[in-house]
């Protein structure tokens, strides 16, 4: 009985330690910078989203791809991956450009949405994505905001 109260204990304490061996990391920063066209195909358009990336932790943050999903007026619009890899120095920030799809059937769900007295300003939008990082290093983001389109937009 001893040795398994003992035994408890040590797994309990070496548990403990475990945690702090992961970093405690503050949140990064992210921004949608831009939104460029890209060359569409058939029934879907093509985007590239920009983002500004902003690390406020004093340890490098190492990333070996990237994944978004849009949602605009509650409803999802885009979504995009990409293959890159790299490192965000400590206080420091980088801006990283991901392709992003739309299909003919999430624009006409937009379309729907939209009353006919709503504009095309002030649509408020959620991104949320993934820097991928290994099995402890990724780091999930969301931001949140307006765009402002101009009213001659055509898909």
């Amino acid at each position: 009985m001893r040795r398994l109260i003992g035994l408890t204990l040590s797994l309990i304490l070496l548990s403990l330690s475990a945690c702090a061996l992961f970093p405690n990391r503050d949140p990064l920063h992210i921004n949608v910078v831009g939104i460029e066209p890209l060359q569409s195909q058939d029934l879907e358009v093509r985007f590239a989203i920009k983002l500004r990336v902003q690390n406020p932790n004093d340890t490098a943050i190492d990333y070996n791809g990237v994944a978004l999903d849009l949602e605009v007026n509650g409803r999802p619009l885009a979504a995009g991956v990409a293959d890159q890899q790299g490192s965000i120095p400590r206080f420091s920030e980088t801006v990283l450009t991901v392709p992003v799809s739309v299909s003919a059937f999430s624009v006409l769900r937009q379309t729907l949405g939209l009353s006919q007295t709503q504009s095309l300003n002030n649509l408020p939008y959620v991104l949320r994505g993934k820097l991928a990082g290994g099995l402890f290093g990724t780091m999930r983001f969301v931001d949140r905001g307006t765009l402002d389109l101009p009213n001659t937009v055509t898909w």
